[in-house]
């Protein structure tokens, strides 16, 4: 499979679920248009990468996949990127506390032909909501002080130390660590063409759905 992201979060939930990866980071403008949604944009930009990667290529990999995905937090039309410093970590998880954000995954996946050719596409978005705790001021400064925050869209990471500031979720727990890999697998099957059980093959090889 192409990943068409160097996010390492992405290349570990699909290497548990017994994927062979090549990464191929897609460089595209991110920026967000004027009246986007959260949900339009991570879409958008899920498309826009896969077929950044696919153009890129001059062949297929070997079972002829490529995947992109771009996630975001967000409130109302407010969206948490990545922090720019400890200042601006400090300052989002003050935002989050206390109150409800979603975060949304747009993926794109592609089965391509032996020249990268695609010949089947599925978009989709994925959207989790987490719940914050309140958070106290000494709690905020220790997490910003891991260094935890800053290669993080809202300025947590919910696979670490940042589960202690999560009160809930609603939703798929691997889409805000960083793919949605339940619902991902399921759309591989019905781009493959083939028998191939992608649920089934992560159960048996003890991915993440198992």
């Amino acid at each position: 499979m192409i990943l068409a992201s160097q996010s390492p979060r992405r290349r570990e939930l699909l290497s548990e679920a017994g994927f062979e990866l090549e990464v191929l980071p897609a460089d595209i403008d991110e920026t967000r248009r004027g009246g986007e949604s959260p949900v339009e944009l991570v879409e958008r930009l899920a498309s826009e990468k896969a077929e950044a990667a696919r153009t890129a290529l001059d062949h297929a990999p070997a079972d002829g996949l490529l995947v992109a995905a771009d996630t975001i937090v967000w409130m109302g039309s407010e969206a948490l990127g990545k922090p720019a410093d400890k200042t601006d970590a400090a300052r989002m998880l003050r935002e989050l506390s206390g109150r409800t954000h979603h975060v949304s995954t747009g993926v794109c996946a592609m089965r391509l032909s032996g020249d990268a050719s695609a010949l089947a596409t599925a978009t989709f978005v994925e959207t989790t909501d987490v719940t914050f705790w309140d958070l106290t001021e000494a709690e905020i400064l220790a997490y910003v002080a891991t260094g935890e925050p800053m290669d993080k869209a809202g300025a947590y990471g919910i696979q670490g130390a940042g589960r202690v500031l999560v009160r809930g979720i609603s939703g798929d727990y691997a889409n805000v660590v960083g793919l949605p890999v339940s619902r991902l697998l399921r759309e591989l099957g019905s781009l493959s063409g083939s028998d191939r059980d992608y649920v089934a093959d992560a159960i048996r090889i003890g991915g993440p759905l198992a």
